[in-house]
């Protein structure tokens, strides 16, 4: 198993995806959470379109979302973009343009399960027809966009808004020093920067931010001049970036622990847990501020942290087992396929199940601490 390291750099791009299908551990049943957070911050992006320029309805007006995923947040998120430009433009005394929505992941994202709950095109009907309608009708035309949002996807100057929600954590690589032996960055015992060294954490510090000056050089490419670019990521509230904050709690306790457990057990080597880091880093806004400034493209309009809640949506928040499964669950629904994929479905079975077990005798201690914080940014061309 030593061997099949899911998480090499040469690997991840190729499968890094939320878990796909309509099981029960699939992130289209394990959304709800971050379709709550999404919701919390409605307010901000509204504020964000009201800076867009609004052109010709001749030019037709493209949002893309970028780290979309496979569920019906982004399908909700792009037609509530759509709804408020239309108003905008209606409101301004013109014409509606028509619309299209990009989106884009990974190749390896269930894009068939998205698109198979996309709802159909609206036809001859108008913008306003299609969007007041009871019908379920989509008001845009719709298109998958595979590839990383760390290079271009697009065509220069072609896309109006850009939308990203709890995408731009996810890092391009584990760095390659936290996996060399030889370096003193070497995660050693560990699957998450959560309680590293420091050196652990400047290795994903810093490829985070390469990854994000990446991400920015690209889209200050293909957004139009006029347009916004609307950011949400996992942050953390504190200066150091060995404590995660939520990230660490759902990574680096009852998720290390079960590992650790497997190697205890036997199950499997401390070599193939030492080979196995998720590629997240919740950075804190300095972190980000950093990278926006030092790239110069973007001008910020709005840079800050907000409470996003539990990522644990529970029925009955005194019941200890359904918590446990929850977390369990969650935790599968967004790092599963690189587990399968590093120790297989069978081993994998086995350490979530164990993270439901060391979860379920916590229970009342997570619902309490586990919460997560995001950066908001709003972003347009300088």
């Amino acid at each position: 198993m030593a061997d099949n390291i899911a998480v090499s750099n040469v690997k991840l791009e190729r499968m890094l995806s939320m878990k796909g299908g309509k099981g029960e551990a699939s992130y289209v049943n394990n959304s709800q959470a971050q379709a709550q957070h999404a919701r919390s911050m409605l307010h901000l992006l509204r504020e964000a379109l009201d800076g867009v320029r609004l052109s010709s309805p001749e030019n037709p007006f493209s949002v893309a979302d970028l780290g979309c995923s496979c569920g019906s947040n982004t399908i909700n998120m792009v037609e509530i973009i759509i709804k408020h430009m239309t108003e905008r433009y209606v409101a301004a005394g013109g014409e509606p343009p028509e619309f299209s929505a990009f989106f884009s992941d990974l190749p390896s994202n269930d894009f068939n399960t998205l698109f198979q709950i996309l709802p159909p095109y609206g036809g001859g009907e108008s913008m306003e027809e299609c969007l007041a309608s009871n019908n379920r009708h989509r008001s845009y035309f719709a298109a998958a966009v595979p590839g990383s949002f760390y290079r271009r996807l697009f065509p220069a100057k072609s896309v109006d808004v850009f939308y990203s929600a709890f995408s731009l954590h996810w890092l391009s690589q584990v760095p390659d020093v936290v996996l060399d032996k030889r370096s003193t960055a070497y995660n050693k015992g560990r699957i998450f920067i959560h309680g590293a060294n420091e050196s652990t954490a400047n290795a994903y510090k810093n490829q985070f931010q390469s990854d994000l000056g990446g991400f920015l050089r690209s889209r200050s490419k293909e957004l139009k001049n006029g347009g916004s670019m609307f950011l949400v990521c996992l942050g953390r509230t504190c200066f150091d970036p060995t404590d995660q904050g939520g990230a660490g709690l759902l990574f680096g306790t009852h998720f290390q622990d079960a590992w650790d457990d497997l190697v205890q057990e036997g199950l499997i080597t401390s070599e193939t847990r030492d080979n196995f880091n998720i590629p997240v880093y919740a950075p804190s806004l300095e972190d980000f501020k950093e990278v926006v400034e030092a790239d110069g493209s973007f001008a910020i309009n709005k840079l800050q942290i907000v409470r996003g809640g539990s990522p644990l949506v529970v029925n009955h928040p005194d019941d200890a087992a359904e918590i446990g499964r929850a977390l369990a669950v969650s935790c599968r629904s967004v790092s599963g396929v690189l587990v399968d994929a590093h120790i297989g479905d069978e081993l994998s079975d086995e350490l979530f199940s164990r993270v439901a077990s060391r979860a379920m005798s916590r229970a009342e201690e997570l619902l309490e601490q586990l919460q997560f914080f995001h950066i908001v940014a709003s972003l347009s061309l300088a």
